[in-house]
């Protein structure tokens, strides 16, 4: 039916309540309760009941704030309703009652939209309902809070929608948390906040619950359930989604807006939802949504994450740099794992297949637990290969003859399990028989090389949380504390599988891994290239300079070249914080200072980020220890995410010399064949920002920009100018790119080297053209200034140098060269300590006129 058998029907007579109303107060309740406010559904329906005179008011105000009908005057009306029900109030003698009636009140002041008084073909209210609040504004609201929420109720499903910002991606799930979706949800929004750093977006994150699935039916009845909650959720983001038509705004119908212009809604696929972005996309086809089948990426015009392992190869290289800095090579030598998953799942199972040399020890799912003590690389590889092409795979079909002498595939609702010597062994258990979660328990303790997490839930604690600070009750026989694991390296495929606390303690007890938002952001970092391209070439099709078919088959043919730009972006990124945890003890008075500065703004709040206080810093500083990886991860994001803030609200993206970023964000051949397009990209602005921002943090480190805006007093928008220039004008990326060719040819800690003296070049040219005032010059015009002056400097070095400098450059090419650097490489990595004055003596020279 269209409304729930439940006490909220009592206020059709006793509150004089048309039954639609009853569903405005119930949906408002649902939402107060997924906000975890104290007090039970039943005991507000009683609050609503018992004060039926303020209940009635407060629908009257409901109504005068978002009847479009009704809003001629409806500032008048709302003021007499406010003071009226202030009067009421004090008349209420319960501090509960009171307390729940002004929740509603409040969540009303709250919402900037609803699809309320919207309806169907035949007039009739629609059959759920939504609203679109700003958490800023309701009163003990968890934190952190989004900048909107979007909360749609019907008797068939509940779901919301959080979003960090107006332009913000994240994926929609199909929940199974009824009673704190939201707080699961929420959760991995603030995960995939700091994950969108490496985006144009900020994070958002939806999930729904499916309240009615068909009792005992097959899952092909079960997902026609799913499916259509989904499509209603989605209807209710769309109803309060302004559209585009042009340039021009076009606001939703039979909707009263006390918010911006906001149209930019997109989605993405999740745990439950991996194939329904065709569905999203038809779904937003019936809205004539302006971005198309952008809406929802990955459909089957689009980029497929499983068929790419996009996700997967992108966590993939954060484990390839953890094992380069142990000294060994993933792609060419054997190396133990334990891991989260099947190869039915596209993290776990795509991988398993990044390396022919995984030996893959123990594995385990929700139904199976796989043991292989002594795998063999080659054949298990051959093997998982298998399982991954066979639709709908379980450890049940792997080939158990393939599995080493005492391996064996267990079911998990088996009694006990008897271990072998091998396995026994293999996973560093004394127990001789084990129930299957105590077996798992001892598995993600295995001493193995890798922990490769591509499954669901959370696995991992730190010793001083409880099972409840992982909010994953299913999980919580089988969890361990960091300091009990030991594995070598984690890669987090999958989301949430440790607290950031456990990874905190696991980097503290020596083990190596970033977080779960650096490994997988490669999948959020896809889709937005796809909507990005799709917004461009979509331009083209409206113009007719495009037909759809060859749009179609563009899309295809750069999908490699558009991973390639995806895993740069995950490249780069985990080197950034290997090369701060490098440097962490030395620079962590300066990252305790920008920590301070974030705070000081309302930037930062670090208890929510797990962040050392004050006292803490002060123990670190004495034991000369410095922030932890996961730490610099979380500083790493708040950097860019502040930084972008500051560059998109400026000029600076008006600059015609960052043209040339928006050209390498996108594809090759885009930027080759359709340079005046992408020019007037709708997002321009925000791709330029979002690139110049990523690279300055990446290459410079997460507080460099606040080093010189402490020292200098420098505009943080600057700094990012500057820092173009010094990169055009140097020909960073080339050094860059010779350096990291180097990969497994040289020890991590050479090739650190030679980050850190080229950095030093960067650091202090940067810090030059701030000092001297001249970033109020164009780029292109500083470029020209110095660029082919500087090239003349770099030729004439060694010649030009006094003999004692000669003598310590020679030294230092020597240096490199035995460490296996190519010469030419050696050598201009050795010029960069020369060439930091060269901008004062090409200035002085063009002065002179020399």
């Amino acid at each position: 039916g269209r409304v729930e058998d439940d006490g909220f029907n009592r206020l059709v007579l006793d509150a004089d309540l048309h039954w639609h109303q009853t569903v405005m107060l119930r949906s408002y309740c649902k939402y107060l309760q997924q906000i975890r406010v104290p007090f039970s559904q039943a005991y507000m329906i009683e609050s609503l009941v018992k004060n039926a005179a303020i209940t009635h008011n407060i629908v009257a105000l409901f109504e005068a704030r978002f009847n479009p009908s009704l809003q001629d005057g409806a500032d008048t009306r709302t003021d007499a309703l406010r003071e009226e029900m202030q009067t009421q109030l004090q008349a209420v003698s319960s501090l509960d009652e009171d307390r729940i009636l002004n929740a509603f009140i409040n969540l009303i002041d709250a919402t900037m939209r609803t699809n309320y008084y919207r309806s169907d073909e035949q007039g009739a209210p629609l059959p759920y309902v939504s609203y679109k609040l700003k958490p800023g504004l309701i009163s003990d609201i968890p934190k952190p809070r989004p900048m909107f929420d979007i909360f749609v109720y019907s008797p068939r499903v509940e779901g919301v929608h959080l979003r960090g910002g107006k332009v913000a991606r994240g994926g929609l799930r199909w929940s199974d948390r009824r009673e704190d979706f939201r707080t699961e949800v929420l959760g991995l929004m603030k995960a995939q906040t700091v994950k969108n750093a490496v985006i144009v977006p900020v994070g958002s994150k939806g999930g729904f619950f499916v309240k009615q699935p068909p009792q005992g039916a097959d899952r092909e009845t079960l997902m026609k359930e799913v499916v259509y909650c989904y499509q209603t959720f989605l209807r209710g983001l769309l109803d309060l989604t302004d559209n585009l038509d042009g340039q021009a705004v076009l606001p939703p119908p039979q909707v009263v807006r006390y918010d911006e212009d906001d149209p930019y809604l997109v989605v993405a696929a999740d745990k439950g939802t991996a194939t329904f972005s065709d569905v999203a996309n038809e779904v937003a086809g019936q809205y004539n949504y302006w971005l198309g089948d952008a809406f929802a990426s990955g459909g089957s015009v689009g980029y497929d994450h499983k068929k790419m392992g996009i996700t997967a190869r992108g966590a993939w290289e954060s484990v390839k740099r953890l094992f380069r800095e142990l000294g060994r090579n993933t792609q060419a030598e054997k190396f133990t794992v334990v891991g989260i998953g099947d190869m039915s799942g596209d993290v776990f199972g795509n991988g398993m297949l990044l390396s022919e040399h995984i030996q893959l020890v123990a594995a385990f799912n929700h139904l199976n637990i796989f043991i292989d003590p002594t795998p063999n690389a080659a054949a298990s590889y051959k093997e998982r290969q298998r399982l991954f092409a066979l639709p709908r795979s379980s450890w049940q079909d792997y080939d158990t003859s393939l599995l080493s002498e005492g391996g064996g595939i267990y079911p998990r609702t088996a009694k006990t399990i008897a271990l072998s010597d091998q396995a026994r062994k293999a996973l560093g258990i004394e127990a001789k028989q084990l129930t299957p979660n105590e077996l798992i328990h001892h598995i993600l303790q295995a001493p193995v090389d890798l922990l490769w997490n591509g499954g669901i839930g959370t696995y991992v604690k730190s010793s001083d949380e409880s099972h409840e600070y992982a909010s994953d009750r299913t999980n919580d026989a089988v969890r361990v504390d960091g300091s009990q694991l030991r594995c070598k390296v984690i890669g987090e495929g999958g989301n949430l599988g440790l607290t950031q606390l456990a990874r905190i303690e696991f980097a503290q007890h020596g083990g190596l891994g970033y977080t779960d938002a650096v490994d997988n952001s490669a999948g959020v970092d896809c889709s937005d290239h796809e909507v990005n391209i799709k917004i461009l070439v979509d331009q083209m099709v409206q113009a007719g300079d495009m037909t759809v078919k060859q749009r179609n088959k563009l899309l295809a043919d750069m999908t490699d070249e558009v991973a390639e730009l995806v895993l740069e972006d995950n490249y780069v990124q985990t080197q950034c914080i290997s090369l701060a945890a490098t440097q962490a003890p030395k620079l962590l008075q300066e990252h305790a200072q920008f920590m301070s500065k974030l705070e000081s703004n309302s930037q930062l709040d670090r208890a929510i980020e797990f962040l050392p206080d004050h006292e803490t810093i002060t123990d670190r500083l004495a034991d000369q220890k410095g922030l932890m990886r996961p730490e610099i991860a979380v500083i790493v994001s708040y950097a860019k995410m502040t930084l972008f803030d500051s560059v998109v609200n400026s000029t600076l993206p008006d600059d015609p010399g960052l043209n040339e970023r928006l050209e390498r964000y996108f594809p090759d051949r885009l930027s080759r064949d359709h340079a005046t397009a992408i020019a007037n990209h709708r997002l321009r602005r925000e791709i330029i920002a979002t690139h110049l921002v990523n690279e300055t943090v990446n290459r410079l480190g997460p507080s460099f920009v606040f080093r010189l805006e402490d020292e200098l007093g420098a505009d943080p928008v600057e700094v990012c100018k500057a820092f173009d220039v010094v990169c055009r004008v140097f020909r960073m990326q080339d050094i860059w790119n010779d350096i990291e060719a180097l990969d497994n040819a040289v020890p991590d800690t050479i090739q650190q080297e030679l980050h850190f003296l080229v950095r030093g070049l960067v650091e202090r040219t940067v810090h030059w053209l701030i000092r001297t005032r001249k970033c109020d010059q164009p780029i292109d015009a500083l470029v020209a200034f110095f660029g082919t002056h500087v090239e003349q400097l770099i030729d004439s070095i060694p010649n030009s140098l006094a003999d004692i400098n000669v003598t310590t450059f020679d030294a230092r090419v020597e240096y490199f060269v035995k460490a296996g650097v190519p010469k030419s490489l050696a050598s201009r990595a050795a010029k960069v300590v020369p060439l930091s004055s060269s901008l004062d003596i090409v200035e002085i020279s063009q002065t002179l006129d020399r």
